[in-house]
């Protein structure tokens, strides 16, 4: 495996336009892309730094044409958290045209976003990156050929990582929601700046209700998290005695 890490300007995002016109920076917590539509859906979070700085530019974002679906899911201060779709930019095309795949989150600033990509070969590899000097401006930041050990520690990496994601979808929508506006307020900070009859003001629903609602939620992703732990420590190599 050829482990890639680019930092790349990509004319045709609609994220990195953002950021050319305000300071604000992107990163991903999770995507998804739609093979029949040729689309990518992204939920990430947004920091502007000031609640002036992330209004502007979350205007800016919802109006560019590379736009197609956008949602704003939480916002406080000068951080939002959004999901948006956007279609197959032409270097995203590159990577999958060349059976690559992304091996770590997005991270958009200043114009540039830096990738982590992966390939089988060297060959792939090396196809891509000819192919995507043709429309982008990139920069190889980091190249590493990960061997078959070093594999093992990046899949029990990744599967604990997976075991997070699965809570996450494990929850309602109403769970997941209560759970959002639970830590955007405050709910979850000591000392807390949001209590039960905030949440239940928000959804309008009873104390009682959305504290049963909070608390499945909670069940449910703590669980993931012991399953996630309990990866990491079975797969952990012993100490030689």
């Amino acid at each position: 495996m050829i482990d890639l890490t680019l930092d790349i300007e990509q004319y045709d995002c609609p994220y990195i336009a953002t950021t050319d016109d305000h300071d604000l920076a992107f990163s991903t917590l999770n995507w998804e892309f739609d093979r029949t539509a040729a689309k990518l859906e992204t939920r990430m979070v947004v920091d502007g730094g000031d609640r002036a700085t992330l209004d502007r530019g979350l205007g800016t974002l919802r109006e560019h044409d590379q736009i197609h679906e956008y949602d704003l899911v939480a916002k406080r201060d000068g951080v939002a958290r959004i999901r948006s779709t956007i279609p197959t930019t032409n270097a995203m095309g590159v990577i999958r045209d060349h059976d690559g795949y992304v091996t770590g989150p997005f991270h958009i600033e200043s114009g540039s976003e830096r990738w982590q990509v992966g390939f089988d070969g060297e060959g792939a590899a090396g196809a891509a990156l000819s192919a995507l000097e043709a429309d982008n401006e990139f920069t190889v930041e980091t190249r590493e050929e990960v061997g078959l050990p070093e594999m093992g520690g990046y899949v029990q990496s990744v599967g604990a990582a997976m075991a997070l994601v699965d809570g996450y979808r494990d929850l309602s929508e109403t769970e997941r929601e209560t759970l959002e506006a639970a830590v955007d307020s405050g709910y979850f900070d000591r000392p807390r700046s949001a209590d039960l009859g905030a949440l239940a003001d928000e959804f309008d629903v009873s104390k009682p209700a959305v504290s049963n609602t909070l608390r499945r939620g909670q069940e449910r992703v703590l669980s993931r998290v012991v399953d996630a732990l309990d990866d990491l420590d079975n797969e952990r190599p012993e100490s030689p005695n």
